[in-house]
């Protein structure tokens, strides 16, 4: 089998060229609006697919409305969609993902915007090319699912954050890989989820989507989080409003800090 991550990095890129939701940068209208402090109802700064972030979830580096001098890390979250409020807000920002299309859209919005932002392609499933004790601020918007070992994912959050940091996070539940998307009240998988333990999975991912996907329990999840070294300081549900998300929440962001 090739890289299961190359093979998504390749998949995303492909759904970007497409006009994937998560792709399509911010307006410099919006730039504007959070520039100018009017940012908390600007469309795409999301953790799950459509519930807001909680404004006091940012605390305690909110000031005046702005982060500024925070250093912020968006893990997996290229598209140029919540970097570049965060920079406009006087964030220290870097970005982190490893598909190109994601990156390059990161580096046109600041590019248009004239405002500087570390851009690093890398795979999240390898150490973080990044120093202990590196950030005040972590955004990790949904992405996991394409990573088999999430505890590897919050072993490195927990390095790379200050202590006091926060790590914000956005993750499915599992429900998703249930179901398929025509027979929304059919279960026709078994969880957890893993086409690499499992052929005609790995196959059929790939002749749908392209991508190799996997579902994580509440124990990787939160779990996981908590082995980690976090201390869980709250969380919401959301839901995707498609498919079995029209019936049940099946997605979950969690706030956890390091002490």
């Amino acid at each position: 089998m090739d890289n299961y991550t190359d093979i998504n990095a390749k998949a995303i890129d492909k759904w970007v060229e497409s006009g994937w939701e998560w792709s399509k940068p911010i307006s410099h209208e919006d730039y504007v609006r959070a520039r100018d402090g009017q940012w908390h109802d600007i469309p795409n700064i999301l953790l799950t697919p459509r519930k807001p972030v909680p404004m006091e979830w940012y605390s305690p580096f909110l000031s005046n409305n702005r982060l500024d001098g925070v250093k912020l890390l968006g893990l997996a979250s290229g598209g140029g969609q919540q970097m570049p409020v965060f920079s406009a807000l006087g964030a220290e920002c870097t970005v982190l993902d490893y598909s190109d299309r994601q990156l390059e859209n990161e580096r046109m919005v600041s590019e248009r915007e004239s405002y500087s932002i570390r851009i690093i392609k890398a795979d999240m499933t390898k150490l973080l090319p990044f120093e202990d004790e590196s950030f005040d601020l972590i955004f990790h918007p949904v992405s996991n699912c394409y990573v088999e070992d999430v505890y590897h994912v919050w072993n490195e959050c927990f390095r790379i954050l200050k202590k006091g940091g926060v790590m914000l996070a956005g993750m499915d539940n599992g429900i998703n890989y249930l179901v398929e998307d025509e027979n929304p009240l059919q279960i026709v998988n078994k969880l957890p989820y893993n086409p690499l333990k499992n052929e005609l999975l790995y196959r059929k991912d790939l002749e749908t989507h392209g991508s190799i996907q996997f579902s994580h329990t509440i124990e990787e999840q939160i779990g996981g989080q908590l082995k980690a070294g976090f201390i869980l300081e709250d969380l919401y549900e959301d839901t995707d409003d498609d498919g079995i998300g029209k019936y049940i929440p099946n997605f979950i962001a969690t706030r956890a800090v390091k002490l």
